[in-house]
């Protein structure tokens, strides 16, 4: 193992204003070595998408900021980061093809929830290609769309990361959830851009997957307990 190094990239983006001050992170030869080759592959798979490439850049750097703000590993955060859209550059056609053949099954048809399947089909298909990183990288990345009811602080990291990252523009609850970060607790930060995603995909009309009515419904019951907890102790 060599010589830990700062978390500064060659060209790395700069957070966002509204993000504390995290210190840096600290990187050895054979992470840097990793990130370096995560990238270059990641460079040639979004070629032909600039705009989701320097989405995914964003990500991965608001990741590790977030990781070290709230005690998540910011290597595990920056290569989820990293990793999270890979199939992002597939068409929609492909990836339900994909999902198909691998016998996906959310309990809806899948054409109802195409946006979601990115996420859970690179995390299926990644381990393959980086059996180096850690089962709950993959994790992070297959949640970053549907949430769950049990999310580390990883997974929670990941998935804010993807929704208030810098190259995102503000909308009302994105704001909410920015002024947050570094002031709430990271479960509330999460809960914040879970609920501001649903009431997104409400304002738009869109197509609701039950599933996430599950997550809330489970986590809304799991906050209410803890607070009448913590009232009860006042």
């Amino acid at each position: 193992m060599g010589k830990p190094h700062d978390g500064k990239r060659e060209g790395s983006r700069e957070p966002g204003a509204w993000l504390p001050v995290a210190g840096e992170a600290s990187f050895d030869e054979g992470q840097l070595a990793l990130m370096d080759e995560i990238e270059r592959d990641l460079r040639a798979r979004l070629a032909a998408r600039p705009r989701r490439l320097a989405h995914s850049l964003s990500v991965a750097d608001t990741a590790c900021h977030l990781a070290l703000l709230y005690g998540a590993d910011p290597f595990d955060a920056r290569v989820a980061g990293l990793l999270h859209d890979w199939d992002k550059a597939l068409e929609p056609e492909e990836l339900l093809r994909r999902a198909r053949e691998e016998g996906l099954d959310l309990g809806v048809d899948l054409e109802l929830v195409e946006p979601l399947l990115h996420g859970i089909l690179a995390a299926r298909e990644l381990p393959e290609r980086y059996p180096m990183l850690a089962a709950p990288v993959f994790q992070a990345i297959a949640r970053h769309t549907t949430a769950a009811e049990d999310m580390s602080p990883l997974d929670e990291v990941v998935f804010v990361a993807d929704g208030i990252e810098p190259l995102r523009r503000e909308s009302a609850g994105i704001a909410r959830t920015r002024s947050l970060v570094g002031r709430a607790s990271l479960d509330d930060v999460f809960w914040e851009s879970f609920t501001g995603g649903i009431v997104y995909v409400i304002e738009g009309a869109r197509y609701l997957y039950p599933g996430t009515i599950d997550v809330y419904n489970a986590i809304a019951a799991r906050r209410a307990r803890g607070a009448a907890a913590g009232n009860a102790l006042k």
